[in-house]
């Protein structure tokens, strides 16, 4: 008994102390990801700020500016209360009712994430020029972006605690009280999570209202930029874009509130009890197809369409050259391997280190990271632009800088999945491996990384298929002379040369579906469908 006290007196020195200080080069790894995306956002506000107070005051109260906060404002409000209530129906039917064919409608209601916004936008224009302006706009991304609000609604609903409907029923309420008493107010994290999504998404959304015709910040960054070059102007608009961000993201840490959503004890997990539809059943479904026709079935059938017109059945001729077509398939695949490469080893040090150690800097860190999530993809291609213009020049018009560029609007997606699986690493693994002499380098190439292996995957494939479907940050940075996938269908569906896109629309669509039937079913999202 002696001797085991005594071990166990031992393992708490080698391992209590480990947490306390981290590896000095860790720190350092992990400091890498954060400045990168720091970098754009001191370099935008270090250009907003050198305009001047008197010229900054013309740009910014032009009648031009205030048309744009009530685009920009418009569309991300509406679009995001449709997608709240899109996404949250949808949800409740799937999860909590007996829709036939219920696991059939949950994939369906996800694939649209898999199509980039701008592949829908050339659909529907092509479809028919009426779909230009915001109602087109608010069609199009609602379609692409309602499923960030359905996902972590679903699985708040696979997850409640059956009881609390129950007590509800006992007690006399109805269904449309226990729905909006008891249900809706369980889901205000998830719903509101979504929608802050949703909302960050549609400020930074580019391709789509460039191609509607839809004027907000985004477009008009772009066109200030391409037109005159003007860092400085551009800038000033961008902050404005920041700014509404981080009003976004202060809204909605304000308006969930800081409410306890958990249970109190474990209890005996079930299955949420299922309502029967009855004579709505026929309606529900109706709903559920005319879903899947707007979000799915327009724009693959008029990929599908186009794909069979020759190039002179497109408002203007073009061919489509093999050449070219596999160069942009080749240049796609090349800068989405190389970016999750990056991304993912950026990630690493970060996740590892807000997973195992504890303080205020680590703290500070992480944070730091996530604020690439509230940068539109054109504040950080134009910081970055401008940068290697002023002191980068070398790298200018480089795939090196493009790819940064991507690993730092992309770090904070492969984050949240390597840390995730670093939390799910056995700690006692690591510290017997420390026991045995191993130093924290040792450890992590032969513990630590073949455990959260799988996650470390997963990180990997989301950003690659982030990566193959961007397009504003591709535009700005792109090589010359180098096509992808995105932007070629940008200039030929800017051209009105439908036909044309066709080809690459019809690539980038595969490739985006192909590897996220690969995210889903080989890194084990799917099972939490498959268990209900």
């Amino acid at each position: 008994m002696s001797d085991r006290v005594a071990s166990l007196g031992l393992a708490r020195r080698v391992y209590g102390s480990q947490p306390r200080r981290p590896p000095v080069a860790l720190v350092a790894g992990a400091s890498l990801g954060v400045l990168l995306v720091l970098m754009p956002l001191a370099f935008t506000a270090f250009q907003a700020f050198g305009v001047g107070l008197k010229p900054a005051v013309h740009l910014l109260f032009r009648p031009l500016v205030g048309e744009l906060l009530v685009h920009t404002l418009a569309i991300v409000v509406v679009t995001t209360l449709c997608s709240a209530v899109i996404g949250t129906l949808a949800a409740w039917f799937i999860e909590r009712t007996r829709l036939p064919g219920r696991h059939v409608w949950s994939v369906l209601a996800v694939v649209p994430l898999a199509i980039p916004a701008f592949i829908t936008s050339y659909a529907w224009v092509s479809l028919a020029p009426m779909f230009q302006g915001f109602g087109g706009a608010l069609l199009v991304v609602t379609s692409a972006y309602y499923p960030l609000i359905y996902l972590p609604v679903a699985a708040a609903l696979r997850g409640m605690d059956p009881a609390l409907e129950e007590t509800a029923r006992t007690l006399g309420c109805g269904p449309w009280d226990r729905f909006f008493r008891v249900i809706l107010p369980q889901l205000r994290p998830a719903l509101f999570g979504g929608m802050l999504l949703v909302a960050l998404d549609v400020l930074a959304e580019f391709g789509a209202f460039g191609l509607l015709g839809y004027r907000t910040f985004t477009t008009e960054i772009y066109a200030e930029y391409r037109t005159s070059f003007n860092g400085p102007a551009a800038s000033l608009l961008a902050g404005v874009l920041i700014l509404l961000c981080l009003v976004c993201l202060a809204g909605e840490l304000k308006v969930r509130g800081g409410a306890w959503y958990g249970r109190i004890g474990r209890g005996t997990r079930r299955r949420p009890s299922r309502y029967a539809l009855g004579r709505a059943t026929f309606p529900v479904l109706v709903g559920f197809f005319i879903l899947t026709a707007v979000t799915l079935g327009v724009p693959l059938s008029m990929i599908v369409y186009w794909l069979g017109q020759e190039g002179a059945s497109a408002i203007t001729p073009a061919q489509v050259s093999f050449g070219l077509l596999t160069s942009a398939t080749v240049a796609s695949l090349s800068f989405g391997v190389a970016s999750a490469v990056l991304t993912s080893l950026l990630a690493l040090p970060l996740g590892f280190l807000a997973v195992r150690y504890r303080g205020s800097l680590i703290t500070l860190l992480e944070r730091s990271a996530y604020l690439a999530q509230g940068m539109p993809g054109i504040v950080i291609a134009l910081a970055i632009v401008s940068l290697a213009v002023h002191a980068l020049h070398p790298l200018y018009q480089s795939a090196i800088l493009l790819v940064v560029a991507y690993a730092i609007l992309f770090l904070p997606l492969a984050l949240v999945s390597v840390r995730a699986a670093f939390a799910q690493a056995q700690p006692g693994l690591e510290e017997s491996a420390r026991a045995l002499g191993l130093n924290w380098v040792r450890v992590a190439s032969r513990v630590t990384l073949p455990l959260a292996a799988p996650g470390l995957g997963a990180a990997a494939a989301m950003v690659f298929v982030s990566v193959i479907g961007e397009l504003t940050t591709t535009l700005l940075l792109v090589p010359i002379g180098t096509r992808t996938l995105a932007t070629q269908i940008w200039a030929d569906t800017s051209t009105l040369a439908f036909a044309a896109a066709a080809p690459y629309a019809a690539l980038l669509v595969s490739i985006s579906l192909a590897s996220s039937w690969l995210l889903t079913f080989l890194f084990g999202a799917s099972k939490v469908l498959e268990s209900t």
